[in-house]
């Protein structure tokens, strides 16, 4: 049941993003700026693709490149299983905190107002630690070394994009992010 879920995990986390993208296009905003900022970006999908794959074929018995699990307690699977739900409900948190000024990718254009409230009175980056927790609980769902490869590779990467958007915030707000940086953590 648990592997059922980490897939479902994956289906809710990308509707979710995506009906937002979507509500936001038809309110006339381009909220889907991936890659405008750093061609590089492009990388990431078709590993992104990978690891989609990878989660389903675990849940469904699809073929796979490992099936080896380093926890293979069923007990870990469902704390993978609670950390999924929390990273969903996160995400969610995160997304209706941002309204308007939600973008998939850094909006140089016309970027929204600097959100700090919601959510974002707790953490500078709860979408970006929403997708952490979603993999960390997949990763203790099925604990082979491929997951634990994404899990860090994962975790640069938010790391990357945080440190890209924190240049661009700085720039934008100035003294305004400054004074949020002091208030709020940039993760937890």
């Amino acid at each position: 049941m648990a592997n059922y879920l980490a897939a479902l995990t994956i289906v809710l986390m990308l509707g979710m993003v995506l009906a937002r993208i979507a509500l936001m296009s038809a309110n006339g905003i381009k909220a889907f700026r991936f890659g405008e900022t750093d061609r590089t970006d492009f990388l990431i999908p078709p590993f992104a693709l990978l690891y989609f794959y990878l989660v389903f074929a675990q849940a469904f018995h699809w073929p796979s490149i490992s099936r080896q699990e380093f926890l293979p307690f069923e007990a870990v699977g469902w704390i993978g299983v609670a950390l999924c739900l929390a990273g969903l409900l996160l995400l969610l948190w995160s997304l209706v905190s941002f309204g308007r000024s939600f973008r998939v990718g850094i909006d140089e254009d016309s970027p929204d107002r600097l959100v700090t409230t919601g959510v974002f009175a707790l953490s500078r980056n709860p979408i970006y630690v929403a997708f952490a927790v979603i993999l960390l609980g997949q990763f203790l769902i099925f604990s082979n070394w491929i997951l634990l490869a994404y899990l860090g590779a994962g975790f640069w990467l938010f790391h990357r994009q945080v440190l890209r958007e924190e240049k661009f915030l700085n720039k934008q707000y100035g003294q305004a992010y400054a004074d949020y940086c002091q208030r709020v953590r940039r993760y937890l």
